[in-house]
């Protein structure tokens, strides 16, 4: 099974509440187009702070490895590894790139394809939203919390924690 985080878009202006439609599931897993098609797959998720910085690293660490003496095999090893990195953190970056532009993380699911995840996801999400018929009395503002319930005193020690007041 998968595991996804689902992620809810900022209110725009005309909205009331959030959208279904435009949520949207991130898988935790390798990521094989990222690993294939590194910058046509970032820019295809439209994630343009992590394309500028993975151009930016990569050519400065292939160029690093190519100039301290590895060669063009060399090169090719590092780039393959920085691919496969961006295969397996690409989930990551996604839900990085989805955090700065104000999207709210707001559940997990496991699911065993992405279909499935919007269905339980969704179930639990109308299950658990307020409805105008039962909403929840707030309580007043400024009542005190209820007291705590009073634990029953005993002679006997329990643990290493001795009656109030007892010498040591």
């Amino acid at each position: 099974m998968a595991v996804y985080t689902v992620h809810q878009p900022p209110l725009r202006a005309t909205d009331a509440a959030p959208d279904p439609q435009r949520f949207v599931f991130v898988r935790d897993g390798f990521y094989f187009w990222a690993f294939i098609a590194t910058w046509l797959w970032m820019a295809w998720h439209r994630m343009w702070l992590v394309l500028l910085i993975y151009i930016v690293g990569s050519t400065a660490v292939e160029g690093a490895v190519y100039y301290a003496g590895a060669g063009r095999g060399g090169t090719v090893v590092v780039g393959l590894l920085i691919a496969l990195l961006i295969g397996i953190e690409a989930g990551t970056l996604r839900r990085f790139t989805l955090a700065r532009r104000g999207w709210k993380n707001v559940g997990v699911v496991s699911a065993y394809d992405l279909e499935d995840a919007e269905r339980r996801f969704f179930a639990d999400w109308v299950r658990a939203a307020p409805t105008a018929r039962s909403a929840p009395s707030a309580p007043p503002r400024n009542s005190p919390p209820p007291p705590l319930p009073r634990m029953p005193q005993s002679p006997d020690v329990i643990g290493l924690f001795p009656e109030p007041g007892a010498g040591r």
